[in-house]
């Protein structure tokens, strides 16, 4: 019994590790192909302030839902240079379809890999316009081989961790936070 119960651990234990083996880190964090991107993200030491601002904005359900959706998650350090005054007036409950629509810059209605990416850049002569569930339209180009995405107001995002595959997605970790058209950082 001992040795069928070991012998259980050490499987599941490997299966885990299997899971997370391919798949990169996040904020050093292992990210689960068979968690949700609200999950993954909420084990991110580095995505503390895009978890406050999802579940702020009331889109964390959304976010742990089947997808499939590509979201370009910003870390803390591109959440620190947006002006703070900016950043807690976004969280108040009174903004919170400001926030969500904020948020929704960063998220596409379909899962999409870098290689998926490079190749539609590619297609469409080196900049591809991405549409987001938030209304806004990025545009994807390569800059060598970093993938940017460059907002309607001219931010320009480098994907700093790509692939990060989800049960409902992939996630691609960005250094800066995108904004609507009109909307200043």
């Amino acid at each position: 019994m001992l040795k069928t119960t070991l012998t259980a651990a050490a499987f599941a234990l490997t299966s885990t590790a299997l899971i997370a083996q391919d798949n990169p880190t996040v904020g050093g964090a292992a990210m689960m192909a068979d968690m949700t991107i609200a999950e993954n993200a909420s084990n991110a030491p580095n995505l503390t302030t895009l978890v406050a601002a999802v579940t702020s904005a009331g889109m964390a359900e959304t976010l742990m839902g089947e997808g499939p959706f590509t979201v370009f998650a910003p870390t803390n350090d591109a959440f620190a240079g947006v002006d703070a005054a900016s950043l807690e007036m976004l969280m108040m409950p009174e903004n919170v379809e400001q926030l969500q629509q904020i948020l929704g810059c960063h998220v596409v209605a379909t899962e999409a890999f870098s290689t998926d990416i490079a190749g539609m850049i590619a297609d469409d002569g080196g900049r591809h316009p991405v549409p987001t569930v938030g209304g806004c339209t990025l545009t994807a180009y390569m800059d060598g081989d970093m993938l940017k995405l460059e907002d309607e107001n001219g931010r320009v995002a480098t994907v700093t961790t790509a692939d990060v595959d989800q049960s409902n997605g992939v996630v691609h970790v960005i250094d800066t936070v995108l904004l609507p058209a009109g909307q200043a950082g």
